[in-house]
């Protein structure tokens, strides 16, 4: 066919280039542009004026001018000494458009198909659009589709333009029907397609699309099988053939494979050769198989990626570790060599930014951890896209090196991003049966005009609270890492509305801080700040006279507890200077999506002599992720809260509760609390731990609470919940791989069980007392914001919990 095709053409351009006798060209004449200039043509033409123009060098213009696709004619006539070139240029594509495609995307078709030179602007070509209708056939085949139907549709327009649209019918994916697997003796089949992506038609199919066909997978799944016996000691299994046939509606696959499973070999010996560079007896440390073992290939690969990572770590960037087995099958036995090419050892040349369009290369610059000029350290290099990835700038991180040109010892760096918002204007409209219609909006920024500052704005209001606040972190004041930021806010709570559940007070809080953040480590960091506050707390309770006016009777709304201990301290305002120090060990590999890696924090903070109340909190928190393999990733957090007042006696009497010159104890409004979205999810907001009822009985002392929760007197019919000195929070959660959640950094499903409470203090620590609750759980990066939707159940609770019992959570806000 090609053969004929060249005839058609080599006849085409005979035709096209009259005969004549040579002549000198004393000019050259185009005739037929419009859209393409006549200098364009020029610079393609192989002849210039003054050239002897023959019969055989008129061929050659034309099949320049042809091999140019701006024209469907080219002819060569003379006119004297003149040269003429008649044309007849192609059309121009004015549209393109794309309808029906569903499995490829928009955006990569127009890449191929204006690689191929089919896009808008471009000389038309009928050949091009043949290519592109069969490439676009063959990709959908891959996948699985062979009832795909592509028709391209050309119109022709004015002024020598077309329209083209390509009109795509994808049809279904071919289903598998069978799977036969002939020649395995040593497992069965269920054994060795327990890892095959392919499967036939299932219960869970339609999550998994393990039944839809495609040629990728086949082959992947092929490999597997490959890896499995080579992983078990088969040196020389084989897969002899294999056949997929389709059904005649093209919507049925079977698929038949012949393996040959050969025996189980051991290794008779290992060695090492080439440039070894360290000494033979630390690689020897790295190979994971030594005489005697099972031969096993994914031992043999790792041993090969450990001294290719070792090398790589003193500047051996493209070192080369080959395994050569040399099978003895008389004797089933395996006789390794692992072949060691280093290469050069090379220097790091330059760092180079792509993508970084808001955030400053000297922000970049400052996390990485290979430096210019030094020797290539690919752990280095690992720990810089970390330290990139965790800035929670950009949505991608990749870092690549390439040779200098012209030299073997020296690479370039490219560190290629893509960057993400960095800021929020978040908005919040929610509504609770406690707290009513709740307003929040806050400004943030972590990457502030690209400099790597943060600052936040944030106000919030409900029936019973306004919070406005401000922050500033500058994470470089100092070259080496040393930070400083600022805290400062107003709170006013009001509890006051009998009608509430929650612990019935006002408070008015001011505050202002400072801090300085100290790196110890690539992984470590210490923090400690300085802070003021004064906080007014008004309780509430009123007097009442009786009818016969003789006696006064107290109402309380507040509960007495409370009542009594600020009548002890004997103070309606706090003022507090704290001090706060904190050390946190980070090792995760992401900042909005970890995989693996994590957290462990320990912070205290102490109301320092010259508090109204002195008293310190110790916090702790210790996390981790681990990816478990097919996209599942496992993550458990243990948190625990103390509390504790020091060095202080009570001044006055407080009720039945407190006495004058015993020890004051831990003050009720720096209280831990429990429950919530982010917390023991299924329980609202801060409603877990001690409850308590208002009022007092007849010998003063606080009533106490039912079993049920509800209050025998008192004024509010359940009690209170007012937190507590000690904390306790566990979590496990089960990040879950979703077909339709192919980006993490986007969104997470997760399955979750919590477990905690918060206690009076340590001592009333029981863990008959924990409550727990399970769920599935949504974090979304959302265009409206972050996105978080809990449905959680409660599975261990009191009587007195299903008051406050919440199985649907959320909250979210707006980025820009």
């Amino acid at each position: 066919m090609k053969r004929i095709a060249a005839l058609i053409l080599l006849a085409s351009l005979s035709a096209n280039a009259l005969a004549f006798e040579p002549f000198v060209v004393s000019d050259i004449r185009i005739d037929g542009l419009s859209r393409i200039s006549q200098g364009t043509v020029l610079n393609y033409l192989p002849v210039n004026r003054g050239d002897r123009l023959t019969n055989d060098g008129a061929q050659r213009a034309i099949r320049a001018l042809y091999q140019t696709k701006f024209f469907s004619d080219v002819e060569v006539d003379r006119e004297g000494d003149i040269m003429v070139i008649k044309v007849v240029e192609r059309p121009s594509i004015a549209k393109l458009n794309i309808r029906g495609n569903k499995d490829i995307k928009e955006d990569d078709l127009r890449k191929g198909l204006k690689e191929i030179g089919l896009s808008e602007g471009e000389t038309f070509d009928r050949l091009s659009l043949d290519r592109v209708q069969q490439e676009l056939v063959r990709q959908y085949y891959n996948r699985g589709k062979y009832n795909v139907s592509v028709e391209p549709h050309v119109t022709n327009l004015d002024r020598n333009r077309v329209a083209i649209d390509i009109e795509i019918r994808e049809g279904k994916v071919a289903k598998i029907k069978e799977i036969n697997i002939v020649g395995n003796k040593a497992f069965t089949d269920k054994e060795i397609r327990k890892g095959f992506e392919s499967d036939t038609s299932n219960w869970m199919s339609w999550y998994s699309k393990d039944d839809q066909y495609s040629r990728e997978k086949l082959s992947g799944d092929l490999e597997k099988l490959q890896s499995y016996y080579m992983d078990r000691g088969y040196a020389d299994f084989g897969v002899d053939s294999t056949q997929v046939t389709i059904a005649p509606d093209k919507r049925t696959m079977y698929i038949a494979a012949s393996v040959k499973e050969g025996d189980i070999y051991t290794i008779s010996d290992v060695h090492l050769l080439g440039e070894l560079i360290l000494p033979e007896e630390s690689l020897k440390q790295l190979v994971y198989v030594k005489k005697g073992d099972t031969f096993n290939r994914k031992a043999i690969e790792a041993s090969t990626n450990s001294i290719k990572s070792i090398l790589a770590s003193i500047g051996y960037a493209f070192a080369k570790v080959t395994p050569v087995p040399k099978l003895d099958k008389d004797k089933r036995t395996v006789d390794l060599t692992l072949y060691i090419e280093p290469g050069k050892r090379v220097y790091v040349r330059r760092v180079i930014f792509q993508g970084n369009t808001r955030t400053e290369d000297d922000v970049m610059r400052r996390e990485m951890r290979q430096l210019e000029g030094s020797w290539f350290s690919q752990p280095a290099i690992d720990r810089s896209k970390i330290r990139l990835q965790r800035l929670g700038y950009f949505k991608t991180v990749n870092i690549d090196k390439a040779l200098v040109p012209g030299t073997e010892d020296q690479v370039d760096l490219t560190a290629k991003v893509e960057e993400q918002s960095a800021g929020s204007l978040m908005f919040g409209v929610g509504y609770s049966q406690y707290s009513g219609i709740i307003l929040s909006a806050s400004v943030s920024q972590n990457n502030f005009l690209g400099t790597g500052d943060s600052f936040t704005v944030g106000a919030s209001r409900s029936d019973y609270s306004t919070s406005i606040n401000a922050s500033y972190f500058n994470p470089y004041l100092t070259d080496s890492g040393v930070g400083i930021g600022y805290n400062a806010g107003y709170t006013k709570s009001n509890y006051a509305d009998t009608n509430s559940d929650f612990v019935n007070y006002e408070s008015s809080m001011k505050s202002f801080s400072s801090f300085l953040s100290f790196p110890i480590s690539e992984t470590d960091n210490i923090r400690t700040g300085l802070g003021l506050s004064s906080n007014k707390i008004n309780l509430a309770y009123q007097y009442v006279d009786t009818l016969n006016g003789n006696t006064v009777t107290t109402v309380n709304y507040s509960p007495q507890i409370m009542i009594d201990y600020q009548n002890a301290i004997g103070h309606k305002t706090i003022h507090t200077w704290d001090a706060t120090i904190g050390w946190t060990h980070d090792t995760r590999n992401g900042y909005w999506a970890p995989t693996r890696g994590g957290l462990i924090s320990l912070s205290t903070d102490i109301a320092l002599p010259g508090s109204t109340v002195q008293y310190y909190k110790i916090f702790g928190e210790a996390n981790h992720y681990w990816p478990i393999g097919k996209g599942f990733v496992l993550y458990l957090d243990g948190q625990v809260g103390y509390g504790k007042a020091y060095g202080q006696t009570f001044d006055y009497d407080g009720g039945t509760s407190y006495k004058a010159g015993d020890p004051v104890t831990f003050p009720f409004w720096e209280n831990y609390y429990s429950g919530g979205v982010r917390d023991v999810r299924g329980f609202q907001d801060n409603t877990l731990g001690p409850r308590v009822c208002t009022g007092t009985n007849a010998d003063g002392s606080p009533i106490q609470p039912n079993k049920d929760g509800t209050c025998t007197g008192g004024y509010y019919s359940y009690a209170q919940p007012i937190g507590g000195a000690f904390k306790v929070l566990g979590t496990a959660e089960l990040y879950l791989p979703l077909p339709f959640l192919k980006d993490i950094n986007t969104a997470r499903v997760s399955w979750f069980v919590d477990v905690g409470n918060v206690y009076q203090d340590y001592q009333s620590f029981k863990a008959s007392e924990l409550r727990a609750s399970t769920g599935i759980s949504l974090h979304w990066q959302a265009p409206i914001g972050p996105l978080i939707i809990n449905f959680a159940v409660p599975i261990r609770t009191k009587q007195d919990d299903s008051h406050y019992e919440e199985r649907i959570q959320f909250t979210f806000g707006s980025q820009f």
